[in-house]
């Protein structure tokens, strides 16, 4: 496995796989790598012959009281990982690397971005767009996989990749959950054991208004109101958002007549997490293995 720090490094080994026809699959990530980044990693190892990882903690998608400082990160064990995975490239820049001067040019998502997660975090998927156009250039991928936890991110990045003509295939991979549904997040440390125990209530709820749908149940203000009744009731987060959109394109709707997403957003005490569910209109699961 060979780690590369810098840009010119990087595009220069990518140039080289397209010279030799080697597709390159890639995984973009911010580190402290757990089962969910396995399975991406996994995943894009049986479909390329030359798999890519990165990890950069992007400071363009964190608002000014987020998270950035105290992230977590562990590049050693990110590196373990890599390596039992079969990784081929990881890609480890600096933020000086990536962002040597402040940007001339500014991505703003016009669509997609101002609802689920975007409301609260206003410009996090414009830095999101930002590094994922840089990285893509540098990394040159023909398949890049992206984990479905944040499905928000899977859809603006296949509005990216639509827009400006990416020849990129991309690839959306289950959420991979603890034993009781806690979908898989690097911000999962966060959590105190009681909070950890609480947390796969936002799941369940989820699932109770999958089972809504599947009972027949069409209307988007019933099943948003049964899903945030039921989260409230066993958890002690407060809720960020549980709301019913279309899917991919994130548009309101009232009535449940097409694929959709049922997504959630909880704070806890040092944590605010995140989970979905996309459905078909009668309510099975869209993305399965």
């Amino acid at each position: 496995m060979k780690v590369i720090r810098t840009i010119n490094e990087m595009q220069q080994l990518a140039l080289q796989c397209k010279k030799e026809n080697k597709s390159i699959g890639f995984v973009a990530t911010m580190g402290y790598l757990h089962e969910g980044h396995r399975k991406l990693l996994s995943s894009a190892r049986k479909e390329n012959d030359i798999l890519v990882a990165s990890i950069f903690v992007n400071p363009l998608q964190f608002g000014p009281n987020e998270d950035f400082e105290r992230y977590p990160r562990d590049e050693e064990h990110d590196e373990q990982v890599a390596r039992e995975e079969k990784v081929d490239v990881v890609f480890i820049p600096t933020v000086d690397e990536m962002y040597p001067m402040p940007m001339s040019l500014r991505l703003t998502m016009a669509r997609r971005a101002n609802v689920l997660c975007g409301k609260s975090r206003e410009g996090h998927f414009d830095g999101v767009v930002t590094v994922l156009t840089k990285l893509f250039h540098i990394v040159l991928p023909d398949r890049a996989y992206f984990g479905l936890k944040d499905a928000q991110q899977f859809a603006v990045v296949d509005a990216l990749v639509e827009d400006f003509n990416f020849p990129i295939e991309l690839r959306g991979i289950p959420t991979v959950r603890e034993q009781y549904g806690l979908a898989k997040s690097s911000r999962n440390v966060y959590l105190s054991e009681e909070e950890r125990e609480k947390a796969k209530y936002i799941y369940q709820g989820l699932q109770k208004g999958q089972d809504l749908i599947r009972a027949g149940e069409k209307r988007k203000e019933i099943i948003v109101n049964e899903v945030s009744q039921f989260i409230k009731s066993y958890t002690h987060g407060k809720i960020d958002y549980v709301d019913l959109l279309t899917y991919p394109k994130l548009e309101d709707i009232n009535t449940v007549n097409q694929r959709v997403i049922l997504a959630a957003a909880v704070y806890f005490n040092q944590a605010r997490l995140i989970d979905n569910v996309i459905l078909e209109e009668n309510g099975d699961l869209s993305f399965t293995e």
